[in-house]
């Protein structure tokens, strides 16, 4: 960060007019010493700053002065000019603040000369008539009455003139607002002209004295005439709905507060206010000047917000504090509360509802302020049980979820305010025993914790009544609180809520407890919940609570912080976390990194040496979660102090943590790694001036000065060799083939360094310069990075290599630099998009650089030239610029003349939009506002638009064809070209390209001669072939031309855009140094309109709308009138055009009316939010109007044109909470345009009710589609959008009462579905009480009555809508209700619909009132038994008396339901079944139901399946309650678990099957409490019969799990008797499913495979002898399942295979399998670890970590009896610490993946296997399986072919990582023994392998083109990667060769300075 300047102040100088500088030069003396002189000194100073000083001396001198010199006219003349000066001085610079002051301090006797002056000037200014001057006007007359004793004197002494200049002023303003409508820029100008002018008269009337008597009130002064006058005028602008809100509501202030100075007498005014508010004023008894000024608001009828501007100015300008209104104030309190409430119901505009609700605010306050003095009637009105308050509450209940934040927060200060107020009212009352506080925090809490205004309240309770009464009536609350702080949206509100409890309770245990004992109690209620979250919480919940919550605790009691680490510390073992659980440790390191950062660890050493260890911290460092690797590295990096040492710990470890978490897939994780980095190095940089400035004073002072630990010299070099290892570390992680997440994380943490550490200015000194590590291949590296297909590595080594300083790499070489200008101009014109991003970069990079070739300005002959010499001041990027567009431009007008010819050709060979892109992002990089060349630069604009123009014609036809995505203008058959032919017809007369005349066939040849069609050949691939740009054949398919077409015209429209936001526009009469002039403006804009209007491809107008908007934004802020109405005529011009229906318009219908919502989303998002926008008002209302039914079915085309731009314009979030008054029109419009028989009206009317249902409830932020975070209640949903109210429950009548025919007619009322899912959203609250208007109650009959519907959906729907609408206490008597109308089974007529929609809903009711958490359980309990015997007296419907199988499954789940519930209860509390017969009653029915009699019916019967699922399902859950009963007893149990799985129907099969897994997992889990019961222990013969026979899939895969679960101990011998399969066919069985089988089967049978080969092993060696050949299938299978091509699933199944197996077959230490196999898996290992899906990496670390936690492994590893080896025992010390480390250690994959390696080298030695094992690992090492040469030759055409056909790529495995950590440990492994190979033959013809093959690799680079890092990338870095491997290759077998000198560094480290090669070969060393 540095030390920043302090910015110096800007002071505008003040200027006199010539007359007053010649009559100062009159005065003046020679010596410059009198007052004229220095005045005249003064003025001619240029400096602000230096005249504020000069005003001080001068008013010195004036001070000075006597009485003498009163008539001097020298000192008139002074105090003339310098009230001339005040005046003249704006409102805001200093000077006028500095004159004032200083003249405030005036003699006395000079008062009357200066106030004399002052009034003159000031007259000068009233007389002024320029309209745009009284602005200035204004603020001088306030400036004169704040604070100012002349002025306010002057004021006074003009005070009528001033009135009158007032008056006069805000006529005229207001007429001139009046002409100019439709411009903004000079409307909004006048607007704040006229509400300065409103606030000027107010401070007169506040702060002028003249007003305090009452001489001047009467008539016939001119004083009051201008007063009434103002009065009139303000009463007007009051009810003017034209005017800005906030004048209005400044006028509401000004007129109350006038009337409060004007009438008499003044206790009357209360009743005054009172009738105006009410509307009511008596004429009789008002005076006639009220009357006459007042007319607008006493008359005529008031708008509401005139209504709610006079109640604000009612709060605001009367006296409420002192008690002086009495009891006609109390009234006026009372009746403005109840014009409130009344507008409250009516306002639903966003700012007036801002408004009302601050006026509420502020009427709450004044009742607080009026209550502290006033009379019993009015605290009983205002008293917790009156109706005003409650009005409040259900005003805060409706409003505590509002979208606005800020009304949001006004309801809070209302409810506090409330309770203050009820507090006020109660005065000597018990509040902790006060029903109303009592029974409104009861009735908060059974809100649910979704619901935001709970914790507002909630909050303000607890400190009005304390925490203790909360707490007694649920102790869990803090338990509660914390579980929903996973849902972002109510975090803030939880902790906030969370932290106002424990302070609370914290201070009343403390003032309660006598000794220290209070705080146990504060632990156990607050921070036990805390740490369960911590550790078992998921991520959300946790990362939440640590940045919103723990902060928070841990200030308010800094001393919880030991507690919490020593719980934290004891679990940290035993809680080791994963990847998708932190664990203790994870909690443990989040703590202490809070603690840290907040100020509670003092420093690192107490860190590490007290609370926890180096050996803790490095765990977390490298946890498999990245959460606690984040807070790890953050606990090193943060610090509250800036300044705080880093100690070499601490480097240490963060050196570790960069080794290994680069390449981190996370964005976020990566983003925050990078900011705690550039947090340490900020720290870093600012500890080490205080080093620095140790240093400095070390010599002079050493003796007094307590010196850091270490001299501060060797701080300091400490910190730089750390910076430049750091440096080395990143600049290694740049190597070929490095990774995205790689790439990006080294960049970014580079270019943080670059800017924390700056070059070194003034006394400020750089520990650290990046520049002075930079070499030539750091900068080459960084060159390279553009090649990158991501763009963010890109831009990111761009702004690095910028930010470097020219001198770090000399860049002169002439031919490198020819060389890269020519790669970035091919580049250009690449095929492949990302190319062309790359060229941008470089030429870009060449231009900033000064690095342009020579040859440049040759190739544009003399124009260049001439550009240079023409201006020496233009800048060198300038000149730059210039030339590189020029060339640009030259080469695409070349390259669009060919494609107008062909267009093929073009899309094949030079797609234009390369070049196009490059010029924009040479503009984007320009300042253009500065330009010097200007002459030259219009017509470089001139020609570049006319490109455009021209580029755009040739694509145009194809994007704006109704087909885009399969055009392509020729064709290789007949009937392919007749139907190309028709597509051209329809676009012809759109298109200029003569090419599109016909459908072609083109041969291979380049000739586009058309043929015989019906000669042609057939082709199926839609393509065709012509030469590309090396004479290569190439096939041109449609999807080329279109990519060549959209994308062209995506960057045309970004080009444009670009023009009009960055260059300066001019006129053209008026010469400027403007580059457009407003013609080709609106010549842009045309196109915009064009092929917004036309284009049919969503890419081509989703960006053409980017662009247009970048143009609209620049037109509204242009001074130009005409540019600036153009978006209004635009608007005006396609809303016509969407009214017509003319057949022969070009607007596109299809495709959700392609780019016409785009089109006008940018002509609105242009309008000022601050203004009225009126063009969103024009344009909702012809929407509305045009959305709506028509019954004219010939004219839907505009309704669906207005339906699609009705959605787009409500999902836009620019407009924000302007587009919610139209959300009422909008979803009528979407409910009748869903009941058109029109298809394409009822699909629009879907889409824009989708977007409507997200912009009313919000984004769906839960799984469960009616979750209650997407719903509202109904009061808070019918009080925003009232007119729903009667025209939902309409809807809903009307289809409700037709819904079900007597006559049997199918009515299916479409709009049914949107009427349910809207009613489905809302829900009642407790808080809605019962006398709302707008109740929720009469809509429940109608939506029973819709679940009588004909359509099954409907039911279910009208199901599930029905739910909300009953309040939880309801819930019974309504269930009891719909049982008593189901049928009898004597009744002989009923319909089935009926009974099905009535069961739904009992279903669905029954369902959510079980869900329900706040009943109490004795009370639920009875009410679900009553429920239960109302449920046995229509049994029959579940029995065969009922032959509706729908019906009857319907019944069985309501059944299911009651058994659940009724059979999970609490302690104490026995279940009723029992006693009321109910299991009796299910067994019978189960006894005589068709699972055990058998099934008589077909597939073909309606309902069968669901029907046979519902009763298995209840079955399972009377056998497992009759297994419980009887224990051992099976007679009880009413159908046997074998009879399920004999059944002939799958779905039985598979619930029996689930529910028999659930019962083996819970039992293979090893908990005492969940034992197998009795009567599954003999099933295993079945499993083992049923597993042949099954050939269902999901029955299958359930059965092999089963069978996993159980021990193979148990079954395997039992295989040849129930199957007549050997346990070894048995086997090799299971491996066919393993190999044969679909994913999920296939993986279940590896891990069934994996458990029986380990049983086989380990039962003896016999067995193991036996089954050999299958234990090498097995192998075969294992590393098949590895293969990256796979699923998901089956590498995850061969992972976990592997960590089951490690112990026995890869770390054992006499290996069951041979060398071969057992390599083989580690090499699937390493490959699984290498997998680019982080769960598969996740569970290859577990074999990691079991491999670690092995007694051969984790040991000292010290071989004995191993012939011929004697390994250094320092390596074996390394070995053995890294595994005793991270044993036992969720690791992750980055380092697992070296420590495999490590583990792997050690056990070779174990098993003597290093001779036999080193040419396997040296085949690692060189790439298995990699053809070099083939590899090479195919590069080509990979590159060249595959547009859009992507291969599986790795985008997170690196091999050059493998590479680096193999050769590595095999570097250390054979430079430190003594090993010799067994076979020196095979090891020199291995040796003369690899060296054949890196010289081939030689001879490869050589025939690459200079800049094939550019051009060849692909081909490039694969030669690169295996040129790494193959030299270290050659190293590894010179060294058997004897050769010792090896290097242990690859990747490129040797480049790294000298002071890094310190730090990085121990680090590489330990990290192992």
């Amino acid at each position: 960060m540095g030390v920043k300047k302090k910015k110096s102040m800007q002071v505008a100088a003040l200027t006199i007019c010539h007359q007053d500088r010649e009559t100062l030069r009159s005065f003046a003396d020679r010596e410059g010493k009198n007052l004229a002189s220095l005045l005249l000194h003064c003025v001619q100073l240029t400096d602000g700053v230096s005249q504020i000083c000069s005003i001080k001396q001068i008013v010195l001198l004036l001070e000075k002065k006597d009485k003498n010199d009163m008539c001097d006219p020298l000192i008139q003349s002074c105090l003339d000019i310098l009230a001339g000066i005040y005046l003249s001085l704006s409102l805001k610079n200093p000077l006028k603040k500095v004159l004032a002051s200083s003249l405030n301090g005036l003699p006395e006797f000079l008062m009357t000369e200066a106030v004399s002056s002052f009034t003159c000037r000031l007259q000068e200014e009233l007389n002024t008539t320029d309209l745009y001057s009284y602005r200035k006007v204004f603020d001088n007359v306030s400036s004169c009455i704040e604070n100012f004793n002349l002025g306010r004197e002057s004021i006074n002494k003009l005070l009528e003139n001033v009135l009158h200049f007032l008056q006069k002023s805000l006529i005229e303003i207001l007429e001139e607002n009046r002409k100019f409508t439709g411009n903004h820029i000079v409307q909004t100008q006048l607007m704040n002209d006229l509400l300065v002018g409103i606030r000027v008269s107010m401070m007169l009337i506040q702060k002028v004295h003249s007003f305090q008597g009452n001489f001047w009130k009467t008539s016939s002064t001119p004083l009051w005439q201008s007063m009434c006058g103002l009065l009139s005028i303000f009463t007007k602008f009051l009810s003017d709905d034209d005017l800005l809100q906030t004048i209005q509501s400044t006028s509401g202030l000004a007129v109350t507060l006038f009337i409060k100075t004007m009438f008499d007498p003044p206790e009357k005014i209360p009743v005054l206010m009172s009738s105006l508010l009410l509307c009511s004023v008596d004429r009789t008894s008002t005076p006639e000047w009220f009357m006459n000024s007042c007319r607008s608001v006493c008359c005529a009828e008031v708008s509401g917000s005139a209504l709610l501007f006079l109640c604000q100015g009612a709060l605001a300008m009367l006296d409420w504090q002192s008690g002086s209104m009495g009891l006609p104030g109390e009234a006026l309190l009372l009746d403005i509360a109840k014009v409130l409430f009344t507008l409250s119901s009516r306002i639903k505009e966003t700012t007036l509802e801002m408004f009302l609700s601050r006026i509420l605010t502020s009427w709450t306050t004044s009742a607080i302020y009026v209550l502290e003095s006033s009379s019993p009637s009015l605290k009983n009105s205002l008293n917790g049980n009156s109706g005003i308050v409650e009005r409040l509450l259900e005003y805060v209940y409706t409003h505590w979820e509002h979208p606005l934040d800020a009304l949001r927060h006004q309801t809070k200060i209302i409810f506090t305010n409330l309770l203050q107020m009820h507090q006020l009212t109660m005065e000597g009352a018990d509040l902790d025993n006060d029903p109303f506080l009592l029974g409104l925090t009861q009735s908060i809490l059974q809100l649910e914790w979704h619901v935001k205004g709970k914790y507002i309240c909630l909050g303000c309770l607890v400190e009005r009544i304390g925490i203790e009464h909360i707490l007694a009536v649920d102790k869990t609350i803090p338990s509660q609180i914390l579980e929903v702080m996973g849902d972002q949206s109510l975090v803030p509100y939880a902790s906030d809520l969370l932290e106002t409890m424990f302070k609370n309770h914290k201070s009343h245990l403390k003032s309660q407890a006598a000794d220290n004992t209070w705080i146990d109690q504060l632990h156990e209620t607050w921070i036990s919940p805390l740490l369960l979250i911590l550790c078992e919480g998921n991520l959300n919940q946790k990362s939440y609570v640590i940045d919103y919550y723990l902060p928070k605790l841990l200030n308010c009691s800094p001393q919880s912080l030991s507690y919490m680490v020593k719980i934290l510390q004891t679990s940290a073992d035993a809680k080791i976390g994963s990847c998708h659980n932190r664990g203790a440790l994870g909690a443990l390191m989040a703590c202490l990194r809070t603690a840290r950062a907040h100020g509670h660890l003092q420093s690192a050493t107490d860190t590490w040496q007290s609370l926890v260890s180096s050996a803790r911290i490095k765990q977390g460092l490298i946890h498999q979660h990245h959460q606690v690797r984040i807070d790890s590295l953050g606990l090193l990096c943060e610090s509250n102090r800036s300044t705080e040492l880093v100690s070499t710990e601490e480097m240490e470890l963060i050196q570790f943590f960069i080794t290994y978490n680069l390449n981190n897939q996370s964005p976020g994780v990566r983003q925050q790694i990078c900011s705690l980095l550039k947090k340490l190095f900020c720290r870093i940089q600012e500890s080490s001036q205080v080093l620095y400035k140790l240093e400095r004073n070390v010599s002079r002072h050493e003796l007094e000065i307590k010196l850091p630990r270490q001299h501060p010299s060797v701080c300091l070099q400490e910190y730089k060799n750390f910076m430049s290892s750091i440096c080395s570390t990143l600049f290694e992680a740049l190597f070929p083939g490095s990774s995205y997440p790689t790439r990006f994380s080294a960049l970014t943490i580079l270019d943080s360094i670059v800017d924390v550490f700056p070059v070194p200015e003034g006394k400020i000194q750089t520990v650290y310069q990046l520049s002075h590590d930079v070499d030539t291949g750091r900068f080459q590296k960084l060159l390279e990075c553009f090649t990158s297909t991501f763009e963010e590595v890109k831009s990111l080594a761009f702004d690095l290599l910028m930010k470097l300083t020219k001198t770090v790499v000399p860049f002169q070489d002439s031919e490198k630099q020819q060389g890269l200008f020519q790669a970035a101009l091919e580049l250009s014109t690449s095929t492949k998009p990302h190319d062309c991003v790359t060229a941008s970069y470089l030429l870009n990079f060449l231009i900033w650089r000064d690095a342009l070739p020579s040859s440049l300005l040759g190739c544009l002959q003399t124009q260049q030239a001439t550009c240079r010499d023409a201006d020496k001041s233009a800048s060198v990027v300038e000149r730059n610029t210039l030339m590189v567009l020029k060339c640009l431009l030259k080469n695409l007008e070349a390259e669009v003349a060919q494609a107008e010819k062909s267009l093929l050709q073009a899309a094949v060979s030079f797609p234009m939009y390369g070049r196009v892109h490059c010029i924009t992002g040479a503009l984007q990089k320009l300042p253009l506002n500065s330009l010097q060349l200007v002459s030259e630069w219009r017509l470089v604009v001139e020609k570049l638009l006319s490109l455009s123009y021209r580029l755009s014609a040739v694509v145009s036809p194809v994007i704006q064809s109704s087909s885009p995505e399969g055009l392509i203008p020729m064709d290789t058959d007949s009937e392919s070209a007749d139907r190309l032919q028709m597509i051209l017809n329809e676009i012809q007369p759109r298109d200029s390209n003569d090419y599109f005349s016909q459908a072609k066939i083109v041969k291979e040849h380049d000739s586009f001669h058309m043929e015989d069609l019906n000669a042609a050949l057939p082709n199926t691939d839609t393509s065709v072939e012509i030469k590309g740009k090396e004479g290569k054949t190439c096939h041109v398919t449609a999807q080329m031309v279109l990519v060549c077409c959209w994308r062209s015209m995506k960057e045309v429209a970004l080009l444009l855009g670009t023009l009009c936001q960055l260059l300066p526009m001019k006129s053209v009469p008026e010469p400027s140094d403007g580059l457009l002039t407003v013609e080709q403006v609106k010549d842009i804009g045309e196109y915009f309109k064009e092929h917004l209007l036309q284009s049919r491809h969503r890419g081509a107008f989703e960006l053409a709308y980017t662009g247009f908007v970048k143009l609209t934004g620049i037109l509204t802020r242009c001074p130009n009138v005409t540019l600036q109405k153009l978006p209004e005529q635009w608007l005006r011009s396609v809303l016509e055009d969407i009214k017509c229906s003319d057949p022969s318009s070009k607007l596109c219908a299809t495709r959700r009316s392609a780019g016409i919502p785009f089109y006008i989303q940018a002509l609105l998002a242009s309008e000022p939010k601050k203004g009225k926008m009126d063009l969103l008002k024009i344009t909702m209302k012809e929407l509305i109007s045009l959305a709506g039914p028509t019954g004219d079915s010939q004219s839907t085309v505009p309704q669906v044109h207005a339906l699609n731009i009705l959605r787009a314009l409500f999902r836009d979030t620019h407009l924000g909470e302007s587009i919610i008054p139209y959300v009422t029109d909008g979803a009528k419009a979407a409910i009748l345009g869903f009941t058109s028989p029109i298809w394409a009206v009822r699909n629009s009317s879907t889409l824009l009710f989708s977007t409507l249902i997200t912009r009313i409830f919000g984004v769906k932020r839960a799984k469960d589609e009616l979750s209650k975070k997407n719903r509202l209640t109904g009061r808070e949903f019918f009080s925003r959008f009232p007119e729903l109210y009667p025209f939902l429950l309409k809807q809903l009548e009307v289809v409700a009462n037709t819904v079900d025919s007597d006559t049997g007619e199918l009515n299916r009322h479409p709009n049914m579905f949107l009427l349910l899912l809207v009613l489905g959203r809302l829900y009642p609250s407790p808080m809605d009480g019962t006398s709302s208007a707008l109740s929720m109650a009469p809509f429940i009959p109608f939506i029973m009555r819709c679940g009588h519907s004909p359509v099954y959906r409907s039911r279910e729907m009208a199901a599930r809508a029905l739910v909300p609408f009953v309040m939880v206490d309801q819930i019974p008597n309504t269930i009891k209700t719909l049982l008593a109308r189901l049928p009898n089974c004597t009744d002989h007529y009923f319909r089935q619909n009926h009974i099905h929609g009535t069961l739904l809903q009992v279903f669905h009711l029954l369902q959510a009132f079980s869900d329900s958490k706040h009943r109490t359980n004795s009370a639920f309990q009875q009410e679900l038994t009553d429920i239960t015997i109302c449920t046995k007296a229509k049994l029959w419907l579940a029995k065969r008396q009922n032959p509706c199988l729908v019906t009857r499954a319907v019944y069985i789940d309501v059944l299911f339901l009651l058994t659940c519930y009724l059979d999970t209860t609490t302690k104490g509390y026995q279940p009723e079944l029992e006693n009321l017969g109910f299991w009796e009653e299910i067994n019978g029915i189960i006894t005589e139901s068709e699972l055990v009699t058998g099934v008589p019916y077909t597939f073909t019967v309606p309902g069968l399946p669901q029907y046979l699922q519902s009763l298995t399902k209840l079955a399972i859950a009377a056998v497992w309650a009759a297994t419980t009963k009887a224990e051992d007893q099976t007679r009880d149990i009413p159908i046997a678990f074998s009879q399920l799985l004999d059944s002939a129907f799958p779905e039985v099969r598979l619930l029996a099957l689930k529910a028999l897994l659930e019962k083996f997992l819970a039992a293979s889990s090893g908990l005492a409490e969940e034992r197998l019961p009795p009567l599954l222990h003999d099933m295993k013969e079945k499993f083992l019969m049923l597993a042949l026979k099954e050939k269902h899939p999901e029955c299958f895969c359930k059965l092999l799990k089963i069978l996993h679960c159980m021990d193979p101990s148990e079954w395997l011998t039992q295989t040849e008797c129930s199957t007549h399969l050997t346990p070894k066919e048995f086997l090799n069985w299971t491996m066919t499913i393993a190999s044969t089988e679909r994913s999920e089967i296939q993986s279940m049978g590896l891990r069934l495979s994996s458990k029986v080969i380990v049983h086989h092993v380990q039962t003896s060696e016999e067995n193991r002898r036996l089954i050999a050949a299958e234990i090498k299938q097995w192998v075969q299978l294992v590393v098949s399942s590895c293969e990256e091509h796979l699923p998901t699933e089956s590498r995850l199944a061969a992972a976990e295979v592997l960590a089951n197996t490690a112990p026995y077959f890869l770390t054992h230490c006499h290996p069951a399998l041979g060398l071969q196999d057992t390599l083989a898996l580690w090499r699937c290992v390493f490959t699984l670890l290498q997998s680019e899906e982080q769960a598969v990496r996740d569970a290859a670390s577990e074999v990691v970590t079991i491999a670690l936690s092995q007694e051969n492994t984790s040991q000292s590893t010290v071989v004995r009896g191993l012939p011929g080896l004697a390994l250094d025992s320092t390596f074996m010390a390394c070995l053995s610490s890294v595994s005793a480390e991270f044993a036992f250690c969720q690791m992750d994959a980055s380092i697992a993946l070296s420590l495999a390696i490590t583990v792997l080298c050690d056990l070779l030695q174990q098993w003597d296997q290093l001779a036999p094992g080193l040419p396997i690992l040296l085949q690692w090492l060189l790439g298995e399986g990699d053809d070099l040469i083939v590899c090479a030759d195919s590069t080509h055409q990979v590159e060249d072919d595959c547009l859009f056909e992507k291969a599986d790529v790795n985008f997170w495995a690196e091999t050059l990582i493998f590479v680096k950590y193999l050769y590595k440990h095999l570097f250390q492994l054979l430079s430190k023994s003594t090993w010799c190979p067994s076979s020196p033959e095979s090891l020199h013809h291995l040796q003369r392998r690899v060296s054949d093959q890196y010289h081939h690799l030689s001879q490869l680079f050589q025939e690459l083109p200079p800049t094939a890092e550019f051009l060849k990338t692909v081909e490039f870095t694969r030669l690169r990667i295996q040129e790494e491997q193959t030299l270290a290759c050659l190293r590894l077998l010179s060294i058997l060769e004897g050769d010792k000198r090896g290097e242990i560094l690859v990747l490129g480290a040797m480049g790294s300075p000298p002071e890094a090669r310190q730090l990085t070969l121990p680090r590489t060393e330990s990290a192992c």
